[in-house]
């Protein structure tokens, strides 16, 4: 019985080790879709082309957002990260990075885009993190570190102005 038991018991356990691994990776107890870098250096940032004029990063925090048009999620959070861009101007740099190019961009009207926006097709920083699934959004601290990542819309786990104000008035 207990042969029986230490098996099946191991059975699940790689089971879950295999599905983790080839679905998803967790940070601090939430599911993401793209690797960790929370609490970790941030990969460079790197952008294509800027669709806003470029913004002054030093000593700032950056939350930076990647996303499609075609993508209803990442629509869904354009008026949040306009609020951001404006509640936080004095702390935190918003960026938009889309893969797509500047034609299919420079269409999106509605919501209207009021935070720096950029793309880069070649989806330099998106793969360095692994991105999986949009939106993702990481947020780094003036020292590059990555503090907040993931789906921001993610019920439990979601990205609000209340997160932002912890994170950054945490230094």
């Amino acid at each position: 019985m207990i042969r029986k038991t230490t098996i099946f018991v191991l059975f699940i356990l790689i089971l879950s080790t295999l599905s983790c691994k080839e679905k998803r990776t967790y940070s601090k107890g939430k599911e993401i879709w793209a690797n960790s870098f929370i609490d970790k250096k941030a990969p460079e940032f790197i952008v294509e082309k800027w669709l806003s004029e470029a913004p002054i990063l030093d000593n700032k925090y950056l939350l930076i957002d990647f996303w499609a048009t075609w993508c209803g999620p990442c629509r869904k959070l354009i008026p949040e990260l306009n609020s951001y861009h404006k509640e936080f101007k004095d702390k935190l740099v918003v960026i938009g990075i889309s893969a797509e190019t500047e034609e299919i961009v420079e269409q999106v009207n509605n919501p209207i885009i009021e935070y720096y926006n950029a793309i880069d097709p070649q989806k330099r920083m998106s793969d360095s993190l692994g991105i999986k699934g949009i939106p993702h959004c990481i947020l780094i601290n003036p020292d590059g570190i990555v503090i907040w990542e993931g789906f921001p819309l993610l019920e439990g786990n979601e990205l609000t102005n209340k997160v932002i104000k912890e994170l950054i008035n945490k230094k």
